[in-house]
């Protein structure tokens, strides 16, 4: 299938690359150290933090990927999304606060606070392998099948790198201040491009009632019995594992967080990214379901360009696809970014001890370079896959469940060690080969077990291994537990603080309200 796009379409897109190239370069000019080039200063408010989040999360290779799930099974893929709601309100009142207590720059850092450096190298290891092969490669591959479709002749190599080159020079000039303010008109642009044609898209397929003549009563709910291939609702666990990864402990993702100007604009921010991922049943599921009625026969993969495409008019086309590749982008420079951050700081600082920051701002540019170019060979690969969104949550879930449980062991226990985070790391490395080899062997069987459950009975391994591991050692001494362990008292401290604010500026209320929404939309669908 091919497209054409009119002049206009083409200048608007033209325009929209020039401008956020010329926006790095601007605040290229603005970083005077380290702190500036990759966190903003640390004085990010919570509108942009809440935005980029957004633009981050929802990248290209989401857009199609949920649509592409929406089509094939249905609106049961929405649970990463209520499940993303509720992972940011458990990360902005447990998880952050420690973040920022510890002004670290990396998330793995809070490891190394908490148990040792080898702890902070192995997580940081795994956050940069799934930064290149899954959020940057990935947002690639799902913008260069996009492209074909106006460019047939060009191969998908040359696509996925002329988009590299385009992410890679603002991300490179402007570091992480450039990627959250050009995420943030991304954020706005993506939202009112996929309205757009969530609207026409219903308008040219008559809307719901017609979907529900040509799909099974089923597809339209959210959470699957446990007969459901796709999501059954036992594997909503597992969804929250991987939920929590990407969303708490992930560098990719709250890079923004840690860069916030104080504790209360990061947890506003995350707050406000949880209330604008509620609408993404409505703007980026449902297109999908509607597709199901106007292409029956197309692939999962080839339903978001083919909406965008064939629906609409010249002009507005030019807007929607910008908005597109500004997804594209969003997610391209936050991986690039990501990435280098958890190099420079997690490694080479550490072997190198003496470097300044200006040395450290241009290793943080060659390595967003050479991430550029490796994301753009890997990505073409990706086609092996049947469904994006299949790749995407498949590797997270191999690697991710470790890295929760020492999080999450870390925090909220304070026997936890140093010795019981390696006993994790070796039995969780353990079952990430089993679950690749697994889902390798059994990747074409008839009946094989839903990748979720590996993900849930890997986390619950590692979290097991923490605990025998720590307690054959001695307990960390009070010194390694400070600020780095929840505590009970800072809770009630924290809402003392929190009285004294109007109820509407309270991120608990704020959290509660967003889960009585998420309810009612569970309960309707």
């Amino acid at each position: 299938m091919q497209f054409e796009v009119s002049l206009i379409d083409g200048s608007i897109v033209i325009a929209y690359l020039i401008f956020v190239i010329l926006l790095g370069f601007y605040f290229s000019k603005k970083h005077e150290n380290a702190e500036d080039y990759f966190l903003a200063g640390r004085s990010l408010t919570w509108p942009v933090i809440g935005f980029s989040l957004f633009a981050s999360n929802m990248s290209s290779n989401s857009l199609m990927g949920l649509a592409g799930a929406g089509f094939a099974d249905g609106f049961s893929v929405y649970s990463y999304e209520w499940m993303a709601i509720l992972v940011l309100i458990i990360f902005a009142v447990f998880f952050l606060p420690f973040y920022l207590k510890n002004k670290i720059f990396t998330i793995p850092e809070y490891l190394e606070k908490r148990f040792d450096y080898g702890t902070r190298a192995y997580a940081s290891s795994i956050a940069i392998v799934l930064n290149v092969i899954v959020d940057i490669a990935a947002t690639l591959f799902a913008g260069g099948i996009a492209m074909q479709l106006l460019f047939p002749e060009a191969p998908l190599w040359l696509i996925v790198s002329v988009i590299s080159f385009i992410a890679g020079i603002y991300t490179i000039t402007g570091g992480l201040k450039a990627v959250v303010y050009t995420d943030t008109i991304q954020a706005i642009i993506l939202i009112i491009g996929s309205i757009i044609i969530t609207v026409v898209a219903w308008n040219e397929s008559g809307g719901m009632s017609e979907v529900l003549k040509v799909v099974d009563a089923g597809h339209t709910q959210i959470i699957k019995p446990i007969s459901d291939k796709a999501l059954p609702w036992p594997g909503l666990i597992g969804v929250l594992i991987i939920g929590f990864y990407f969303w708490g402990t992930n560098q990719y993702i709250t890079q923004r967080s840690l860069a916030a100007k104080n504790k209360r604009e990061g947890q506003w921010g995350a707050l406000f990214a949880g209330l604008l991922k509620i609408s993404i049943i409505f703007i980026m599921i449902f297109p999908g379901a509607f597709a199901k009625v106007l292409y029956p026969d197309i692939s999962p993969n080839e339903v978001y360009p083919t909406l965008l495409f064939d629906l609409l008019p010249t002009g507005i086309l030019g807007l929607v696809l910008a908005g597109f590749i500004a997804a594209l982008m969003s997610s391209v420079d936050s991986g690039l970014n990501s990435v280098s951050t958890l190099f420079t700081m997690d490694f080479y600082k550490k072997w190198y001890p003496n470097s300044d920051t200006k040395h450290l701002m241009k290793v943080g540019r060659i390595v967003t370079l050479i991430v550029m170019v490796l994301s753009a060979i890997w990505a073409p690969m990706i086609v092996h896959f049947d469904k994006l969104w299949d790749y995407l949550q498949q590797s997270l879930a191999w690697f991710c469940p470790p890295i929760v449980a020492l999080f999450v062991m870390g925090v909220f226990w304070n026997r936890a060690n140093a010795t019981g985070a390696k006993w994790t790391m070796g039995i969780g490395g353990l079952f990430t080969i089993v679950s690749i080899l697994f889902s390798t062997i059994w990747r074409e069987a008839d009946f094989r077990p839903h990748f979720l459950y590996f993900a849930t009975i890997h986390f619950i391994a590692s979290c097991i291994a923490m605990y025998i591991g720590s307690l054959s050692t001695s307990a960390p001494s009070q010194a390694q537990l400070k600020n780095t362990v929840w505590t009970k008292a800072e809770y009630q401290q924290e809402t003392f603080e929190l009285e004294e604010l109007a109820w509407y500026k309270n991120y608990r209320i704020q959290g509660i309200l967003l889960i009585i929404i998420t309810s009612i939309i569970l309960i309707i669908y």
